[in-house]
């Protein structure tokens, strides 16, 4: 409840009497990291139930310039629209770019797992005093003082394998857990997949307590019954967090050169377990991802695609074209803290997991490291929020920009040893390198 009364606040629904309802029964406010409340208030769930039914009734001011459906999505953004982009026949060097791919994406998420959580300002203080500031390898504690440790602890679920002196290849993540069930996704559907298939899917291959918000309520509704589009939007507080983006990269992969089609297929996706914004950050790093994995674009350019997917007057195209703007007004190699500063005093009131916040960090960091692979996932990464998404993107895109894996340092790719850990079946222990050719297959199938 505490996060759908946020949620109301930024989308500008009038939710005061409900709210009102809900502290007067001793209600929470939302936690300020965590999904959930730290303790279980039972006897506040059937209270908590008929105000998110009546929350999700509430008008906003802002649907007209932030709808989901695809056909409303394109009449704003028309360049989501349909363009029958032919599939490559032939790219010989696209193989090795999507290899690259996969390993950034690896590097990046792993580069941001043992700070997830953290705030800003400890992040830079464990960095600091590591002598990894401005950010340009992997955390460690060694040469960081106790105290520090004590005062601002590393991600307990990912100290223990993330951390520069304990990688021994790549562990689970959601990050990369979804890139694989997106792969199954369309081994076994092709692009003509539904909503519905992404449904099936996830019941018979993800692991329940792999999901995470958005998509652990969508998962909890399909097993009530419901179905997709009703699963994204039935008492699902966390609709427009960052959960969609997060799987949108094999959507890019796969359509190379063709921005609208990838978008198009990331809508498909997210509206499982997304609205609005959530949606839209997916169908950004899609049409992104596409137009880098096409060859002919840089960075900027990749960028620009990507954004004209969105609905222009949208939170999340606003929030990109302010980290974009932010990012060129400073320029400097050193002046990313400024950057990162001036981001969080305009988007600090959302979320850390929110996908408006994020997506103007990723853009922001990936304008700023103009294609350098290193500066990209460090600058996402040392941005914070949510540090191994944003990381794991930044690594995507920038190893497609490479263009080959040898050209991505190997200080950054050896500690993955070609080797990737998930609960997803069949995948466990793969290598990047049969990643991208399985990756590979998908893009050129006709």
């Amino acid at each position: 409840m505490g996060h759908e009364l946020r949620q109301a606040a930024e989308d500008g629904r009038d939710a005061r009497a409900l709210a009102a309802r809900w502290h007067a029964a001793g209600g929470p406010a939302a936690p300020a990291t965590a999904g959930a409340s730290p303790t279980p208030r039972p006897g506040l769930r059937p209270l908590a139930e008929e105000l998110l039914d009546a929350l999700a009734a509430l008008p906003s001011p802002l649907a007209r310039h932030e709808p989901t459906s695809l056909s409303a999505v394109t009449a704003l953004a028309p360049a989501c629209a349909d363009t029958a982009a032919a599939r490559p026949s032939r790219d010989d060097a696209l193989l090795p770019r999507l290899h690259a791919a996969w390993l950034g994406r690896a590097v990046g998420c792993l580069l941001g797992k043992p700070v997830e959580k953290l705030p800003l300002p400890a992040i830079r203080a464990l960095a600091r005093a590591a002598g990894n500031w401005p950010l340009g390898g992997w955390f460690t504690e060694r040469g960081v003082p106790p105290e520090l440790l004590v005062a601002h602890p590393w991600n307990r679920r990912s100290a223990g394998t993330s951390l520069a002196e304990n990688i021994d290849g790549m562990p689970e993540d959601d990050d990369l857990n979804y890139p694989l069930l997106n792969l199954l996704l369309l081994q076994r559907h092709g692009r003509g997949f539904t909503t519905a298939d992404v449904a099936r899917l996830w019941l018979g291959e993800l692991p329940a307590g792999r999901t995470f918000t958005a998509e652990r309520i969508a998962y909890r509704n399909l097993l009530d019954g419901v179905e997709p589009p009703l699963t994204a939007t039935r008492r699902n507080p966390f609709r427009e967090w960052i959960g969609a983006q997060i799987r949108a990269d094999v959507h890019g992969w796969t359509n190379p050169g063709d921005p609208a089609g990838a978008a198009r297929q990331a809508h498909r996706d997210a509206v499982l377990t997304h609205t609005a914004n959530g949606v839209y950050g997916a169908m950004f790093v899609a049409a992104t991802i596409a137009t880098a994995a096409g060859g002919a674009a840089d960075v900027h350019e990749s960028l620009a695609a990507g954004l004209a997917v969105v609905p222009p007057e949208s939170r999340l195209a606003k929030a990109v074209r302010c980290g974009i703007a932010t990012a060129r007004a400073h320029p400097g190699h050193r002046d990313f803290d400024t950057v990162v500063d001036r981001l969080h005093a305009a988007l600090g009131g959302y979320h850390w997991v929110h996908a408006v916040p994020n997506a103007a960090l990723l853009a922001a960091a990936l304008t700023h490291a103009d294609g350098d692979f290193t500066r990209s996932v460090c600058a996402a990464v040392s941005g914070g929020w949510d540090t191994d998404s944003n990381g794991a993107t930044a690594g995507s895109v920038a190893g497609l920009l490479a263009g080959h894996p040898e050209r991505l340092p190997a200080f950054w790719t050896s500690p993955l040893k070609n080797r990737l850990s998930t609960s997803v079946p069949s995948f466990d222990g793969i290598g990047f390198d049969t990643l991208a050719a399985l990756t590979h297959s998908e893009a050129v199938r006709p």
